[in-house]
C-alpha cells in the first residue's frame, strides 16, 4: 500500500534482489515534475525526468523505462508525438498522458494509439499511483507472456515424438510414473532419448513448476564431480573463493536428472546414498542443508553386473531403482523413424533458413533400412547435416552419410571395420570408436576397455564430433539434451 492508503504501485517494486522500475515523468512545467517525482521515489521507484520531448527521447535511448507519464500538452514536442516517437524507441515502455479536462477527447484518441491510460489534472496522488501501478502490472504480464511463449516454443522442439508400440508402451508407464515421488531409473543405449523422457516425467509430475537440473556425471572430471553435485563452503579448498550451491540444491523443489550414473565414483556414491535417504545435502566444508527434490537417473551400463564386479554400491542401486524404464533403441522403433525425421527437417530448416520440402523416396527408404547404432541422436544430426548441405527442393539419398546410403555403417561384419586407403588417422579413431561403440550397444565403459582408452576420452571424441563438421557418417552424441529425441 503507498502512504495514502491507495493500492501500491507494483508488487515488485523495490523487491530484494530485483531492480525497481523506472518512470519518465515529462512536463515542461518544474512544478508538476518535482512533486510527482517525490511521489513515486516513496513508491520505491527509480524515477527519471524531463521538462521536453525532445530531453524524454534522449532518455529514452540511453534508459530502460518501464512507464512514462508525460503531459498531453507541451510546447515544441506534444505528449502525443513522444508516444508515437517512445513507440519506435522503447516499444514494451507503457504510456500514461496527463491531460486538462478540456483535453480529454484527445487523450482518448491518444489510447487508440498506443496510449495505456490518461489522468485528468488537477493531478490527485492516488489516481496517479493506482494508474503508474496498473500499467507497471501490465508490462509485467506482457513480459510473463513472452517469456512464456519461448518456454513454450523451446518445448515443442522438445516434444517427445513417436507412435510405435514400444514407445506407446513406454511413454504409458512414464505417465503413470510421474505424478508419484518415486525414484527412476532410465535404462538404454546412448542416444535413446533418456533425458527428454527424463523431461517428461518432470513436466507430468507435481513438481512441474520446480527446476529441472540435468548433469552428465561422465563428462564432469571425477576431481570435481563432488564440488559440482553437492556444493561447497567458501575456503573449502583452494580456490574456492566464495560459496557454491551444488546441483542438488539447485534442484530443490525440482527434479534432478543424473546421467550416466554408472560412472559415479564409489566415494560419491556414499554421499548421494545418504541425500536420498535423510533429505539433505553436506556441502564441502562441512555445512549440511535439507533438500526436497525427484531424483531421475540414466545409464546405458548394466548395473546390477556392476554391483557384482563391486564397481556400483548395491544398497544405491537398489534405492535407485524404484521404477526401471527401458528406452528402445531407434531400431525397434522403425515407424517411428519418418516422424522423427519430419520433424528434425523442419527444425533444422528453421534454424537455418532452408525450404526443403520431404525427403525423395530413395533417401526416405535408406533412412528406414539404416540400423542407427547412434539412435535418434545420430538420425537428428544426421538430418542436420543433409540440410546443410542439400543443393534441392528435398533431400536426395546424396545428402545422406555413406554408411546411411549403403546401411553398412562401414561395417562389414560384427568383429571387423574396413577403411579406403589414405583415410585419415582421426577418420579411422572416430569410425572404430563409433564401430565398437555399436558393437557393445552403445555401453562407453565397455568401449573404452575394449579400446584400451579412458571412458571419459569416448566422450570427449563423441564431443568434438557434435561440434564440429564431420565429412562423412553423423555421430551419435553422448548429450541428450538437444531437440527431439524420443
Amino acid at each position: 500500500m503507498s502512504n495514502d492508503g491507495s493500492d501500491a504501485v507494483a508488487p515488485a517494486a523495490g523487491a530484494a534482489g530485483t531492480a525497481p522500475p523506472t518512470i519518465l515523468v515529462v512536463d515542461d512545467e518544474p512544478g508538476i515534475v518535482e512533486p510527482l517525482a517525490k511521489i513515486f521515489e516513496k513508491e520505491s521507484l527509480r524515477v527519471l525526468t524531463a521538462q521536453s520531448g525532445a530531453e524524454a527521447l534522449d532518455l529514452l535511448r540511453r534508459e530502460p523505462v518501464s512507464v512514462l507519464l508525460t503531459d498531453l500538452v507541451m510546447p515544441g514536442m506534444s505528449g502525443l508525438d513522444l508516444l508515437k516517437a517512445s513507440r519506435s524507441i522503447s516499444p514494451e515502455t507503457e504510456t500514461i498522458l496527463m491531460t486538462a479536462y478540456g483535453t480529454v477527447e484527445n487523450a482518448v484518441d491518444a489510447m487508440r494509439q498506443g496510449a495505456y491510460d490518461f489522468v485528468t489534472k488537477p493531478l490527485k496522488r492516488a489516481q496517479v499511483v493506482r494508474a503508474v501501478g496498473k500499467a507497471l502490472e501490465k508490462r509485467n504480464l506482457v513480459q510473463e507472456n513472452r517469456a512464456l511463449r519461448a518456454q513454450l516454443e523451446a518445448e515443442r522442439h522438445k516434444a517427445v515424438i513417436g507412435q510405435s508400440l514400444p514407445w506407446r508402451r513406454l511413454m504409458d508407464t512414464v505417465m503413470q510414473a510421474a505424478p508419484s515421488v518415486a525414484t527412476v531409473l532410465l535404462l538404454g543405449e546412448s542416444g535413446t532419448g533418456k533425458e527428454l523422457i527424463a523431461r517428461a516425467i518432470h513436466r507430468a509430475s507435481q513438481r512441474a513448476a520446480g527446476p529441472f537440473v540435468p548433469v552428465n556425471c561422465a563428462a564432469l572430471p571425477e576431481t570435481i564431480l563432488e564440488a559440482e553435485l553437492f556444493g561447497y563452503e567458501r575456503g573449502a579448498f583452494t580456490g574456492a573463493v566464495q560459496r557454491h550451491d551444488g546441483r542438488f540444491l539447485q534442484a530443490d523443489g525440482g527434479t534432478l536428472f543424473l546421467d550416466e550414473i554408472g560412472e559415479i565414483p564409489t566415494h560419491v556414491q556414499v554421499k548421494l546414498l545418504r541425500c536420498l535417504q535423510e533429505g539433505e545435502v553436506e556441502r564441502l566444508g562441512g555445512r549440511t542443508t535439507k533438500v526436497d527434490l525427484r531424483l531421475v537417473s540414466a545409464t546405458n551400463q548394466d548395473l546390477r553386473q556392476a554391483v557384482k564386479e563391486g564397481r556400483f554400491r548395491e544398497d544405491l542401486y537398489y534405492r535407485l531403482n524404484v521404477i526401471a524404464l527401458r528406452v528402445p533403441p531407434l531400431r525397434e522403433r522403425r515407424d517411428d523413424i519418418p516422424l522423427l525425421a519430419e520433424h528434425f527437417l523442419r527444425l533444422f530448416c528453421e534454424r537455418n533458413g532452408r525450404h526443403l520440402s520431404g525427403f525423395s523416396r530413395p533417401a526416405a527408404e535408406a533412412l528406414a533400412r539404416y540400423e542407427w547404432p547412434g539412435n535418434v541422436r545420430e538420425l537428428e544430426n544426421t538430418i542436420e547435416r543433409a540440410v546443410v548441405l542439400s543443393r534441392g527442393a528435398t533431400v536426395e539419398i546424396e545428402d545422406l552419410p555413406i554408411e546411411v546410403r549403403s546401411g553398412t555403417g562401414g561395417v562389414t561384419d560384427a568383429k571387423s571395420v574396413t577403411f579406403a586407403i589414405g583415410t585419415p588417422l582421426a577418420e579411422i579413431e572416430r569410425r572404430v570408436i563409433h564401430s565398437t561403440l555399436n558393437h557393445v550397444g552403445g555401453d562407453k565403459r565397455l568401449c573404452a576397455q575394449l579400446l584400451g582408452i579412458a571412458t571419459r576420452t569416448i566422450y570427449r571424441r563423441l564431443e568434438e564430433d557434435r561440434d564440429g563438421v564431420v565429412d562423412g557418417p553423423a555421430a551419435p552424441s553422448s548429450d541428450e539434451s538437444g531437440p527431439v529425441t524420443g
